[in-house]
């Protein structure tokens, strides 16, 4: 191939196009437990994240939720990676293994995403979340009560159940239920055949089992960890927010260096290609999910 600023362009698009169309194909779990919240600047503050919002009878005048005492603010990350390709296989048309690669680095950039996200449950038994406690905590406090959101019982229909009807107790400062219904039950690959035995079976232990069919099941192996490899969640994902932030400031884009000034280009013979983002992670309601650490005897 000679090398021109056409040919140069032309690289760019077929490079651009195969990054492109692996990362728009790649499937994720990214959106099934994380609500993309836009950001504008360097961090975002989520003053809002208390107690969960209600109606109330309207007697005398308004009364306005105070947002300052639980801020909890999510700096924006930069994250990048970077392909290399030799001057000299644009010159031989050795490039089939080039565009393949662009396609490994948008299914890459797509999946990091998704690994950030979902490693935001394991993490949760010790990051903090906008209350100054840990996600899952044993002392959650709304008003004048403590609720729990954290158990330590390997995952069986018992421990299922008790998670359930833990979450389903949890009430705001008015001490009125906030309707908290998990849908999704998040577990390691080992843990597949229990969750899917407690969510699809028709007789469990010899008796009818009642969970069938009352969440679905998301396997995934990025919520494997050293400490706890046998944690397991459940999840509300059905309301307006999930229970894990994404917070988006820059999409994730193609980029290269490639101009023939460049030093890259004169100092090592090597066109860059590459793509970068700027987002990060964090959590919302507490409510919205319960972790266990699977340490303990199932119930």
């Amino acid at each position: 191939m000679v090398i021109n600023n056409i040919a140069l362009q032309g690289l760019r698009t077929t490079f651009s196009a195969a990054f492109n169309k692996a990362f728009q194909t790649t499937e994720t779990h990214k959106d099934r437990i994380a609500t993309t919240v836009p950001s504008s600047t360097k961090l975002n503050t989520y003053g809002w994240l208390g107690d969960f919002p209600s109606m109330r009878e309207w007697i005398g005048e308004r009364e306005i939720n105070n947002l300052s005492e639980k801020s909890y603010s999510v700096e924006n990350r930069h994250f990048e990676m970077t392909i290399g390709v030799n001057r000299d296989d644009i010159e031989d048309d050795n490039l089939g293994m080039y565009t393949i690669k662009m396609e490994q680095m948008g299914q890459s950039a797509k999946e990091h995403q998704d690994i950030m996200v979902i490693e935001m449950l394991p993490k949760g038994f010790k990051s903090k979340c906008y209350d100054g406690l840990s996600y899952f905590h044993d002392a959650h406090k709304v008003g004048k009560k403590q609720y729990s959101n954290r158990g330590d019982a390997k995952l069986s229909a018992d421990s299922y159940a008790m998670a359930k009807a833990t979450m389903a107790g949890y009430k705001n400062e008015r001490e009125t239920a906030i309707n908290i219904r998990p849908n999704l039950l998040v577990v390691p690959p080992h843990l597949e055949k229990m969750g899917r035995e407690i969510l699809t079976a028709d007789i469990i232990n010899g008796t009818t089992n009642p969970w069938k069919g009352s969440a679905e099941l998301l396997v995934d192996a990025n919520i494997l960890n050293d400490e706890y490899p046998d944690n397991w969640f459940l999840l509300d994902v059905s309301k307006a927010l999930k229970p894990i932030i994404f917070q988006l400031r820059k999409a994730t884009k193609f980029v290269s260096k490639v101009n023939e000034n460049d030093s890259n280009v004169f100092y090592q013979n090597m066109y860059i290609y590459g793509a970068d983002g700027r987002y990060n992670t964090g959590y919302s309601f507490w409510q919205l999910a319960y972790g266990s650490t699977g340490t303990g005897e199932a119930n």
